[in-house]
């Protein structure tokens, strides 16, 4: 058995959308876990959508992602001297023709079949013609089978067969002389050698057109698996409109890139009940075969959940690193004030995203400004400044810096005043935060260190008591 080959090959005319990266991913896959070849491709031919940045975009989704090929990237736009070669070999064996009707002539041609209630494919005016007039445009067509079916065992989808007389004679070179789609893939896809064909299912009525130029090529025919869609929430093809689609905006809104590999392969594809894998575990248990034959339907908040379980179980240090980026778009500068994987620490066991996780860690450099007024309120002032005034003289003598040995200041600032613990934590938290939504009290104190805590305590003594 030949080794196997996959190719991703995606169109450069925007970003990698995460159905193209769900493609990538089980292509990348299948490629680890037989010992395989992942060919990227980047299939740039329709020249005036293509553009550089696209490219760019693509590659660097990819290798976010850590989908990192083993050949390529290779260019279609570099092999026009190829196509053009099987062109003429298709046309020199008899497998091709020149037609030289009109666009006008094909309208006409279409509206008719329409008319007589016939499928408005090409009525083959020019399969035989003889003559070929020098002075008119012509585009080349391949010569298909015209009787009998097109058929191929399909992965995930089990057999699926077309009959020939419902298939036209495909377009393969167009009157500027550019190969048209399906005959470039089947040429790149038979000179890479490639062995399984993993694609999205809206490539399956290609397939039967493709599977007849191999044949007619002579080139061996490569197993396809057609994986079907994904959709949004409300049924309908995932687009802009459900959110973000691309992968590097999802990098940019906090997600961690195991998140959404660990989610991508969860669509469409199971391995039991099991929802959470390793990298390792993956490429172990995949198989092509277990990717369902539905279309899968994107859940932004399973992707959250995921998202936190990979923040909650990462290393505090390369999270930090990843942090920077979040916290840098909030004026934040890190170069002053705690030490920001001690930050992480306080903030991961709690924290979606990475967005989120930055707009909690801003205090612990800027101090507030301003305090949550609707929270303040619950508290009667004196009360307040007797907390502020308690908390001020247990801390300042306190040689103290461990969250659990602040914590027991703080019971003991309960115990000695009759206290409960809700009327001194969250007063506190409130003037060293700004709000109600942080870390525990102890975390806070010894993120920040006593003689900060102190400081914001005493400055929200002051405001509260001025007012």
């Amino acid at each position: 058995m030949s080794e196997l080959r996959v190719r991703f090959a995606p169109s450069p005319t925007g970003y990698l959308h995460v159905g193209g990266a769900r493609t990538a991913l089980f292509n990348w896959l299948l490629a680890k876990n037989q010992g395989g070849t992942f060919i990227l491709r980047i299939e740039d031919t329709d020249v005036e959508r293509s553009t550089s940045e696209s490219v760019e975009a693509i590659l660097e989704g990819m290798k976010w992602l850590g989908l990192e090929w083993d050949e390529g990237p290779f260019y279609q736009s570099d092999s026009f001297p190829l196509y053009k070669e099987y062109v003429q070999k298709l046309l020199d064996a008899g497998k091709a023709y020149k037609c030289y009707c009109s666009a006008d002539e094909l309208d006409a041609k279409r509206n008719l079949a329409m008319q007589e209630g016939r499928k408005p494919k090409y009525d083959g005016t020019c399969r035989e013609q003889t003559s070929q007039p020098a002075d008119r445009p012509y585009v080349v067509r391949f010569r298909a089978p015209q009787e009998g079916v097109t058929s191929f065992d399909d992965l995930i989808k089990g057999v699926i067969t077309f009959p020939n007389e419902e298939l036209d004679d495909l377009i393969i070179q167009r009157t500027d002389g550019t190969p048209t789609y399906n005959f470039c893939v089947v040429i790149d896809d038979a000179t890479m050698r490639i062995t399984t064909v993993i694609r999205g299912d809206d490539h399956v009525n290609n397939t039967p057109r493709q599977i007849q130029l191999y044949q007619a090529l002579g080139f061996p025919v490569p197993q396809f698996a057609h994986v079907p869609m994904i959709l949004g929430s409300d049924k309908a093809r995932l687009s802009k409109r459900h959110g973000a689609t691309s992968v590097i905006a999802y990098r940019d809104m906090g997600f961690l890139p195991e998140a959404l590999i660990n989610y991508l392969v969860r669509l469409g594809w199971s391995n039991g009940d099991d929802e959470i894998f390793s990298r390792a575990e993956m490429i172990q248990k995949f198989d092509i075969k277990n990717v369902g034959r539905s279309a899968s339907v994107f859940n932004t908040e399973k992707l959250l959940w995921l998202n936190a379980h990979y923040i909650k179980n990462s290393d505090p240090a390369r999270l930090a690193g990843l942090l920077l980026p979040h916290l840098s778009t909030r004026q934040v500068t890190t170069l002053a004030g705690p030490d920001l994987v001690t930050v992480v620490n306080t903030l991961k066991e709690r924290a979606q995203t990475l967005e989120e996780m930055a707009d909690r860690a801003v205090f612990y450099y800027n101090a507030p400004e301003t305090y949550d007024e609707a929270a303040l309120a619950k508290f009667d002032k004196e009360q307040l400044q007797a907390v502020f005034a308690a908390v001020i003289a247990k801390l300042s003598p306190a040689p103290v810096t461990e969250a659990a040995e602040i914590d027991l200041l703080f019971k003991e600032v309960c115990s000695e005043n009759g206290w409960k613990m809700g009327q001194v934590g969250q007063p506190v938290r409130i003037a060293l935060s700004g709000g109600t939504q942080a870390p525990g009290i102890g975390e806070i104190v010894a993120t920040l260190g006593m003689e900060e805590t102190i400081r914001r305590i005493q400055r929200a003594r002051e405001i509260t008591g001025a007012q």
